[in-house]
């Protein structure tokens, strides 16, 4: 099942790519094929999903063939209440992405919907891996797709934001692949769940911890290695923006759930004030930036680094509400942070800018428009009725128990996340009409609609009743905690406060 997940998206890119003709008659059967494959794709997750025990915290559908046996390497696969929800994120995601390129994406259409669908197969991939190195592979494998999407459907800066983005990403990675193989030398194999409870000597915890720290909080972004996100987000098509916003930001942070927390205790919990002071800087000097932003897209891009600085600061505090908020509050981000790049997708479409001084008085013109906008505004600001709000909640008694002044300082995040999305929302959509384009505007289509539906459903659902979704993880972080707990260089237990 998880091969399957896996590689059917890149089974129908293939078959695009064998079956369309790349001219403008041939576009559409690109697109319905891209947007036929994806739907199965997620409703095989949901079939996952379905026969996923939530009692459990070990790793399901597991699937090993041999790779490399001399070197200890599989091919492994399998996933547990940690990595299944960033599985259904993915794949939910991108038919909505191809739904939001139908018109906006005419030129070498057919090369566009073959990159989305290897995207994805590379980004499921990564989240069901159970061996380091193909892991490591599905890793890398993932930028060419993305570089592809911002370098050739991009705006007019395009070619250095995809430069920067694959910089960045790269140099990170190269000391991923050094912690990789130390681990795979120190463990005699690449297995992640048998590395997982390697005794490992504090000195070496460090390194490699290191390695993985370097590479994880690029792909976060973590400050001060955020500087590639805004440039990528202007220049990404809306799409790109959705799925880089949406499931890229949330690698980083799966691998220290997956790698750095449980199988390097030690090392994480001596640089876990290293993390909060470098996520609070996150959450509240890109805040401020947010507050100057004259972009639409810059200021959502910012405001990711701030609400995935929330996210490290959840993840770091070593107790149930810090880590199962952590988790959320991805989701949340995944999906109210794509859903606002959607909104500023419809809006370009029609107006071809960004400025926030060109808009003014949609309301009177884009009602139904307004409202949606309106919704994605406070679930981002974290109202109570809205999954974001439940997630921070989390979040801040997690860091409450773990340290009331972190907790203080990255609840002035809240009231400034309030301040730029409240400040930005008047600015587009209430007033006066400034500029007569504004008076000519259409309201969102039905194609433009469907886009959005699931996205308000999850918003309010996870709002008003988040169990089901934090039962799917709870036993998988209990287990994470258990692990953490341990000192491996004596291999003593703590007790869990």
């Amino acid at each position: 099942m998880l091969s399957l997940v896996t590689f059917l998206p890149l089974l129908g890119a293939l078959a695009i790519a064998i079956g369309v003709r790349n001219n403008a008659h041939k576009a559409n059967m690109a697109r319905y094929g891209a947007l036929i494959v994806s739907l199965a794709t997620f409703f095989l997750s949901l079939v996952l999903l379905h026969r996923f025990d939530v009692a459990s915290s070990a790793f399901q559908f597991l699937e090993e063939v041999p790779w490399l046996p001399a070197f200890g390497i599989h091919y492994r696969m399998g996933v547990d209440g940690i990595s299944l929800p960033f599985v259904l994120l993915t794949t939910l995601l991108t038919p909505i992405c191809i739904l939001a390129s139908w018109e906006s994406i005419q030129k070498r259409v057919k090369e566009y919907m073959i990159a989305f669908l290897a995207l994805e197969a590379f980004v499921v991939g990564v989240f069901c891996a159970l061996d380091f190195i193909l892991f490591y592979i599905l890793w890398e494998a993932m930028l060419i797709p993305m570089f592809l999407i911002i370098g050739v459907w991009g705006g007019p800066n395009r070619i250095y934001a995809a430069m920067k983005f694959f910089l960045y990403t790269l140099a990170g990675s190269v000391l991923m692949l050094l912690a990789v193989l130390a681990m795979g030398i120190k463990g005699g194999t690449f297995s992640i769940p048998e590395l997982m409870d390697l005794p490992l000597s504090f000195q070496f915890q460090v390194w490699v911890f290191l390695g993985f720290f370097v590479s994880f909080s690029v792909k976060v972004p973590m400050w001060p290695v955020h500087t590639w996100l805004p440039d990528a987000h202007v220049e990404a098509p809306t799409a790109g923006s959705v799925i880089l916003a949406g499931i890229l930001l949330k690698m980083g942070a799966y691998g220290f759930l997956r790698f750095s927390i449980p199988m390097l205790p030690d090392a994480a919990r001596f640089f876990t004030p290293l993390i909060f002071a470098l996520s609070l800087v996150a959450v509240i000097y890109t805040a401020l930036v947010a507050l100057m932003q004259r972009d639409l897209k810059k200021l959502i891009a910012y405001s990711s680094v701030s609400h995935m600085g929330f996210v490290t600061i959840g993840l770091f505090t070593f107790n149930q509400q810090g880590v199962e908020g952590g988790i959320l509050q991805m989701i949340n981000h995944g999906i109210v942070a794509g859903a606002l790049f959607l909104l500023v997708g419809v809006i370009y479409d029609r107006l071809h800018t960004r400025e926030i001084i060109r808009f003014g008085g949609l309301a009177q013109r884009m009602p139904i428009y307004a409202v949606i906008f309106m919704l994605f505004s406070m679930a981002s600001v974290g109202l109570p009725g809205t999954n974001g709000f439940v997630g921070e909640f989390l979040i801040l008694l997690g860091a409450f128990l773990a340290s009331k002044a972190v907790a203080f300082l990255a609840a002035t995040g809240v009231v400034l996340g309030a301040a730029y999305m409240l400040w930005m929302y008047k600015r587009v959509v209430f007033g006066e009409i400034r500029n007569p384009e504004v008076s000519a505007l259409k309201d969102v289509g039905m194609r433009e609609l469907a886009t959005f539906i699931p996205l308000i459903v999850l918003v309010f659902w996870i709002g008003f009743y988040p169990k089901p979704f934090l039962d799917v993880f709870h036993v998988s972080v209990q287990h994470l905690l258990e692990q953490a707990s341990v000192i491996k260089t004596g291999a003593v237990v703590m007790g869990m406060k």
